[in-house]
């Protein structure tokens, strides 16, 4: 079993669902952006899902591409966000922390050593969702190689046979998108065809024997209840910098301790 899906099963047995947060690392400063990590690790959230930002965030809505452009105006690196991700990693050996990107700055930075610094800094997964799994095997061999987890994502409307392939194939955990369209809000929800989700994850669990996690779209303690047995990360993030941007840290863990505790 892979190093996430130990830390998962074994947090699992004491939670029926674990907190994943999400930051855009550089908004709106990298100070502050680091703070609020460490914010959150004081709080006790069990995963943070931490976004390189990148230009044209395909699979995120509007607030986290304004978070992304914000971050941005600053010069921002690969391998200097690793480091004090790492120093994180670290302070707070009862949280995990996964690196999101795309697959532009992280190609530039090198797949490989990608894998190689993650490890060194105890990020043990990492989510490029525009990598098609198909062109993904010195990737997936340099994951391999360092026992890293590439996370890989499944939608409402992934094909059955693909999905069953992603599935079969995940290790660390699923991300088990929650509707179609992007983070957050979506002009998608009521005129697509609406697909149960209790159903969704059934047909999920059917070919995946890794851990489960699922966001986009998720802002109320009544969705997490839903998915409580059915699934084991609730992944929180555009409604998680809706708060932060409207309140600070404050609202921030406020929003967190509604839906958590």
């Amino acid at each position: 079993m892979s190093q996430l899906a130990t830390f998962i099963e074994a947090k699992r047995q004491n939670k029926p669902i674990l907190s994943m947060t999400h930051v855009v690392y550089g908004y709106p400063s990298v100070e502050e952006s680091l703070s609020w990590m460490e914010k959150l690790m004081e709080e006790g959230v069990d995963f943070i899902e931490v976004q390189f930002p990148f230009s044209d965030p395909v699979a995120d809505g509007p607030s986290i591409v304004a978070a992304c452009h914000k971050a941005l105006e600053q010069k921002l690196d690969v391998d200097t966000c690793l480091s004090q991700l790492g120093k994180l990693a670290k302070r707070f050996p009862d949280s995990r922390i996964v690196l999101m990107s795309y697959l532009n700055p992280m190609y530039r930075f090198g797949l490989d050593k990608l894998a190689q610094r993650a490890a060194e800094e105890n990020i043990l997964g990492l989510i490029l969702p525009d990598l098609p799994i198909e062109q993904a095997a010195t990737y997936q061999s340099a994951c391999k190689t360092n026992n890293i987890d590439p996370v890989w994502l499944v939608t409402p409307v992934t094909p059955p046979d693909r999905l069953a392939m992603l599935a079969s194939q995940a290790s660390g955990f699923l991300y088990c998108v929650a509707r179609s369209g992007v983070t957050g809000h979506s002009s998608h929800e009521g005129k697509a065809k609406q697909t149960s989700l209790d159903d969704y994850l059934a047909q999920i669990k059917q070919h995946a024997s890794a851990p489960m996690g699922v966001g986009f779209g998720i802002r109320e303690r009544a969705q997490i209840e839903q998915l409580t047995g059915k699934a084991d990360i609730a992944i929180i993030g555009s409604a998680l910098l809706d708060a932060y941007n409207q309140g600070g840290q404050k609202a921030g863990i406020k929003l967190i301790k509604d839906l958590f505790h």
